[in-house]
């Protein structure tokens, strides 16, 4: 029979080739040759410490915290070095590009973030690893990581106040002796995203150094870190914080205008600046680390909650004075001499041509005299015998006469130059120190 038809199934002509990447030869492990060493080894071990540059890609600074005193970064962590171990025949110098299966099987840093809280390598959807191999042995280690740090921070100038906090990157276990940690491209080592921002920082540089790490039971280690300075954005600040502070304050003022026999006016008014000062401050340290040193925020506050206090003791002094006012007066009233055959008692008690007021009714002493425009000052003159132990009912030009001022009104008047003049100082002389 003709054709190909009729041969037997094991005929050499139906023998396919073989598939040369299904060969074991073609295995990854096969071809660099990892069975052959022990990868539990540094490579070059007992040898001079292996260099391993590494770089860095922030992809995100996500969050600064000020309560917990730490911040989140995303970042890619790169790191180079050379291991003979893994070279391989290449006939066009091409690399080899594995995923985190190859990892666990082979050398790699033992790279560990200090002062970090939390971290962890992404996996979606699949771990955010990435080796890379090159013939000569050369090595690229790529990984994806979200890290929470610590930062230290000086709140005292909060929140007009810069913060610079420091990602730091060291090997867990091999000292200096056996491996050497560096930045591989000095400062440029370190890129960062355009679009990197902070709603509540504005981020003013990024930058690398390198210092060496003394543990007591250990050794010497090499540790590589990333510093970045942030400076704190105001304006928020002072739309929630500083001027809410302020009106209160301003808003209290208003009493020193308003009649302080008016007692159900100006009485709420003090008490209520007092109380929202105090609930302004209460806001503000709630969103706070419970630090014992005074912040910025803390002195305008307080001098502004002093201000809204004093505001109140100043009306409490204006109408304690004129109750004792109004005491002498009734007590004055009480010892003059007797009337009898004087046409018009208050003649003798108040002198129009003295005090510029003319006569009043003595019943209505309880208004001091006051006018009802407010713009004249208030003057009692009482015209009481010194030289006899008792009052007589006689008035002779020998007796000596005693006049009593107690101008209540004019505290009140000075108030409203002394309280904003204060206060206009004190806030001149905090935004020069603290802006």
């Amino acid at each position: 029979m003709e054709g190909g038809g009729g041969q037997k199934p094991g005929s050499p002509v139906y023998k396919r080739s073989p598939d040369m990447t299904k060969s074991l030869m073609t295995k990854s492990e096969q071809l660099l040759r990892i069975d052959d060493h022990d990868f539990t080894m540094r490579p070059a071990f007992g040898g001079p410490p292996i260099p391993v540059g590494v770089d860095v890609q922030v992809e995100s600074l996500d969050t600064i915290s000020e309560v917990d005193m730490d911040f989140t970064m995303t970042l890619y962590l790169r790191h180079y070095w050379k291991d003979e171990r893994l070279a391989f025949q290449s006939t066009n110098n091409q690399s080899m590009t594995f995923d985190s299966r190859l990892v666990k099987k082979i050398w790699v840093p033992d790279m560990f973030f200090v002062h970090s809280k939390r971290s962890f390598i992404h996996d979606t959807t699949t771990e955010n690893v990435m080796l890379r191999v090159y013939p000569d042995g050369n090595v690229l280690y790529s990984l994806r990581v979200t890290v929470t740090a610590m930062c230290n921070m000086d709140l005292s100038r909060f929140p007009l106040d810069t913060q610079t906090c420091s990602l730091e990157i060291e090997s867990y276990a091999y000292t200096d002796d056996d491996l050497m940690l560096y930045w591989k491209k000095g400062n440029e080592s370190l890129n960062t995203d355009e679009r990197i921002s902070l709603s509540q920082f504005l981020i003013q540089k990024f930058h690398t150094t390198t210092k060496l790490a003394f543990y007591s039971s250990t050794g010497w280690y090499n540790r590589l870190y990333i510093h970045f300075t942030l400076r704190r954005h105001i304006f928020f600040f002072l739309l929630q914080t500083y001027f809410p502070a302020t009106l209160m304050v301003m808003l209290s003022w208003v009493s020193f205008w308003i009649d302080r026999r008016a007692v159900p006016a100006r009485v709420p008014l003090g008490i209520t600046t007092v109380l929202t000062m105090s609930t302004i401050i209460t806001g503000v340290n709630a969103s706070m680390p419970r630090v014992s040193y005074i912040k910025a925020v803390d002195i305008y506050l307080w001098v502004s909650f002093v201000f809204v206090f004093l505001s109140v003791i100043e009306y409490a002094a204006v109408n304690y004075l004129s109750t004792v006012q109004e005491r002498k007066e009734r007590k004055l009233r009480e010892r003059l001499p007797c009337t009898c055959g004087i046409g018009n008692p208050d003649d003798m008690m108040i002198d129009p041509q003295i005090t510029g007021y003319g006569s009043m009714d003595v019943n209505t002493t309880g208004n001091y005299g006051m006018p009802e425009n407010g713009g004249r000052q208030e003057r009692i003159l009482a015209q009481v015998a010194l030289n006899d132990s008792q009052i007589t009912g006689q008035v002779g030009p020998s007796r000596g006469y005693v006049n009593i001022w107690i101008d209540t009104h004019a505290i009140d008047k000075y108030s409203r130059v002394v309280f904003p003049g204060a206060y206009i100082l004190f806030n001149i002389i905090y935004w020069s120190i603290y802006s």
